[in-house]
């Protein structure tokens, strides 16, 4: 029996996690579906962004999918609140997922939709791994009166893995790696920079490897982001690069995530987009890259292959046959893109 843990969290999450589980139901008619409340949900319900009991549930999972957590009726500054995304930082830390995969591939549909021209888009396909448990986000913080200060730590434990995990998917696809630092400035950089070399040297050799500063590759990632094939940083940088990323298919609405660990407990399967708060409840949201991280899940947390590949290809005939939800310029809302996408299966 396979058992799944949702956590709609807010805003939108809600309402495109109800066609998500649709969707995986058809593709795992046995699973059984274990819903919580999380994120800004959880803070009005509990107290706390992530309580025990949800924890707990995840961990016994074989597979969590996560909608979108906050929104502006949480947000402060502060240090003593809690704030929804405290919840996404605790479990990601708590069950081990260290590897944030986020794949960027604009289809042909939609290269009309991205702000970048046509010319500079076609041929995109790179996977950005982030690594997800350390760094400045999970460093010591202090703030007074006068000042306020975040630590950026890595250990080379922590390095070393997530390299290994970005040279394994480069075998599995152009074979090219970009690892992305600011090592002319920060010395976390510099190690990163080390580590990730030693790990090439040592095992990875017939991959390619090349370094890119993180401001660099903020420009590269406009001006010729087909040339990228797995792009590997660490946490802050991961953030910001696969956010702008995103842009490149069009909306930040298709593009979906992985969080995976060692493999020895559930991953974490979420689209990038946030809460969107303001369109909550008019049934607008884009659920594809709600879709597409159920792909993932089903891949990555399942080992359904041939699944995973069916409602891809469903989502990319709906947005061939015409389907355009409002963030892609068209009027199709939740409902419409479902059944669209339904309708390929």
């Amino acid at each position: 029996m396979t058992h799944v843990v949702t956590l709609p969290g807010d805003g939108i999450g809600p309402e495109i996690m109800v066609p998500a589980v649709q969707l995986l139901q058809h593709f795992v008619p046995d699973v059984t579906v274990e819903e919580h409340v999380f994120g800004g949900a959880s803070i009005d319900a509990h107290g706390t962004a992530l309580t025990d009991d949800t924890l707990a549930a995840c961990r016994q999972a074989d597979a969590v999918l996560l909608a979108a957590v906050g929104g502006p009726k949480w947000d402060t500054t502060n240090p003593d609140d809690p704030r929804p995304e405290q919840g996404l930082l605790g479990l990601r830390k708590a069950l081990g997922l260290f590897a944030n995969l986020r794949p960027v591939r604009p289809l042909p549909a939609l290269y009309d939709s991205s702000p970048l021209k046509r010319e500079r888009i076609e041929g995109t396909d790179l996977l950005v791994v982030r690594e997800l448990t350390g760094g400045i986000y999970f460093g010591d913080k202090t703030r007074t009166d006068t000042d306020a200060s975040d630590l950026c730590h890595y250990t080379v434990d922590e390095v070393d893995r997530i390299a290994r995990v970005a040279f394994e998917a480069a075998r599995r696809r152009r074979g090219s790696v970009a690892s992305v630092d600011k090592a002319n400035v920060m010395e976390t950089s510099r190690q990163w920079r080390q580590v990730v070399h030693a790990v090439h040297a040592a095992d990875y050799a017939d991959v390619l490897l090349t370094d890119v500063l993180v401001d660099n590759a903020a420009m590269q990632l406009v001006s010729r982001p087909a040339d990228f094939d797995v792009i590997v940083t660490e946490n802050l940088f991961g953030d910001i690069l696969s956010d702008e990323a995103a842009m490149i298919t069009g909306s930040i609405g298709m593009l979906p995530s992985a969080s995976l660990g060692n493999g020895a407990g559930p991953g974490l399967f979420e689209p990038v987009h946030g809460s969107a708060p303001d369109i909550a409840g008019t049934g607008a949201a884009n659920p594809l890259a709600m879709f597409l991280s159920l792909a993932m899940l089903l891949r990555h947390g399942l080992s359904l292959d041939a699944e995973a590949l069916a409602l891809e290809a469903a989502v990319d005939r709906a947005l061939d046959d015409g389907l355009r939800t409002r963030d892609l310029g068209g009027n199709a809302g939740t409902e419409e893109a479902t059944a669209a996408v339904l309708a390929h299966l």
